[in-house]
């Protein structure tokens, strides 16, 4: 699997090809549970792009430096979608706070 907004192999971006990536998602989608949707999706490749990196490692055929960035990037990934959730339940907490 490749990782999102890479150009081939896996952990071939920096952090400015994941950001890019990301922020396509939320213009390509005019549906905000679709783009919600498709975050989620490219976190769970980021992971398991993550996952192959390492089993790849331990067998021999794959770097050392390939994994550690592909779970840097799943990390980053994981992290900004943590905070998007915390982001949207302040979000609602605020708007049900809300004299009618």
């Amino acid at each position: 699997m490749l990782i999102p907004g890479s150009t081939g192999s896996t952990g071939s971006t920096g952090s400015a090809g994941s950001a890019g990536s990301v922020g396509s998602v939320g213009a390509a989608g005019g549906d905000f549970g679709n783009t919600l949707k498709d975050l989620l999706g490219k976190v769970d490749e980021s992971s398991d792009a993550a996952n192959d990196a390492v089993s790849k490692m331990i067998d021999g055929t794959g770097d050392v430096h390939e994994a550690m960035i592909a779970l840097q990037h799943a990390d980053v990934m994981l992290q900004m979608t943590v905070q998007i959730r915390n982001k949207l339940v302040q979000a609602y907490q605020d708007v049900m706070r809300m004299p009618v």
